[in-house]
């Protein structure tokens, strides 16, 4: 993993990484796997961190040998619910801190497992959106962390070498991901301050 003296760009997950939204996601998840009967443990959702609400749902029922639902409109569903919370995020306040001494320094981007409209409204609420040159989504891509994807577009849009990136993350996954991108990878829950998830 390289280790950049001065990134010429810094690349941000989003939910747990720049916002506190992980509890806001799992109460969401909760409502809607209770109503169809789907088993999906909070230790599970935090391990699952960072992969498409879609995807999770496609593992749990094979795993559950789940028929006849659609995953696609379940996570719909979950998106919609965990958009009702947002009045309640707020932001990962030292990872945020970063992003502000760099705002119009050097470019920023935001590469997230997480979807439109959800991202850019979290953003938007905690004043931060326009900060980032750019913002890639789990529906930009097809390959999902850990594959690195995320975060090559990311560079990509801001015409940025990866080498020369510097990315963070809160979980295992997007760790990995940012190391398959061959950038510095920061583990923002090694950070002072940062908000321990209750689990």
């Amino acid at each position: 993993m390289p280790t950049l003296q001065s990134p010429r760009a810094l690349i941000f997950d989003c939910d747990g990484t720049i916002a506190h939204t992980m509890p806001l996601h799992w109460r969401a998840w909760q409502s809607v796997t209770r109503r169809y009967g789907i088993d999906f443990p909070e230790t599970r959702f935090y391990a699952l961190g960072g992969v498409p609400g879609r995807n999770i749902l496609k593992m749990l029922f094979v795993e559950q040998g789940i028929d006849g639902l659609d995953p696609l409109a379940i996570a719909k569903e979950k998106e919609a619910a965990y958009l009702e919370f947002l009045h309640e995020v707020g932001p990962v306040e030292p990872v945020v801190e970063i992003a502000r001494r760099h705002r119009g320094v050097i470019p920023m981007a935001i590469a997230t497992g997480g979807s439109r409209p959800g991202i850019p409204a979290v953003l938007r609420h905690l004043g931060i959106y326009d900060w980032f040159g750019a913002i890639v989504t789990s529906e930009d891509v097809v390959l999902q962390k850990p594959a690195p994807d995320i975060f090559l577009e990311a560079a990509r849009q801001l015409g940025v070498d990866p080498a020369q990136c510097r990315a963070f993350e809160d979980t295992d996954l997007g760790m990995e991901s940012i190391r398959a991108a061959g950038m510095e990878a920061i583990d923002v829950r090694l950070l002072p301050d940062y908000p321990k998830p209750m689990v």
